[in-house]
């Protein structure tokens, strides 16, 4: 038990011994027979306290029923406030619920438009025409540039 509590306070001190990632791979040993082995891939050098300078790409979907004006206004006004505050740092893809029901019932999609913050975590869900910009970063929790 102490092992744990010891890798604990490794864990939060950021100086982990944690393994590096095994790959397996099919060798032929001496009779020519296929065997698996695991060989250790060396991990990649990072810093466990640096920070990225760069800043966090969303990714996000939004669910539209057709081309119903409510669909288009959502459509227009997301644009304009992303366009504003998150200019190259987004991805939006409109995904009609009518030509792909499957990915509606997947994300249990209840009403139209609906926009999901997918990256970065935590998945935020928001639902309506997206008039408000402020409601809508609010909502989403991102935050715009100054």
């Amino acid at each position: 038990m102490p092992r744990l509590k010891d890798k604990a306070a490794r864990l939060r001190l950021g100086t982990s011994t944690t393994r590096a990632p095994e790959v397996t791979q099919r060798r032929k040993d001496a009779m020519g027979k296929e065997k698996l082995s695991k060989a250790t891939r060396p991990s990649p050098v990072t810093g466990v306290f640096e920070q990225s300078p760069q800043k966090p790409r969303y990714v996000l979907r939004l669910y539209v029923s057709g081309t119903t004006p409510k669909s288009l206004r959502a459509i227009v006004n997301l644009r304009k406030i992303f366009e504003e505050h998150l200019k190259g740092r987004y991805e939006l893809q409109v995904i009609d619920i009518y030509q792909q029901p499957v990915l509606a019932k997947g994300e249990q999609i209840i009403a139209a438009p609906t926009l999901i913050k997918k990256l970065p975590l935590p998945l935020r869900k928001l639902i309506g025409d997206m008039s408000s910009p402020e409601r809508v970063l609010l909502g989403l929790d991102l935050r715009p540039d100054k």
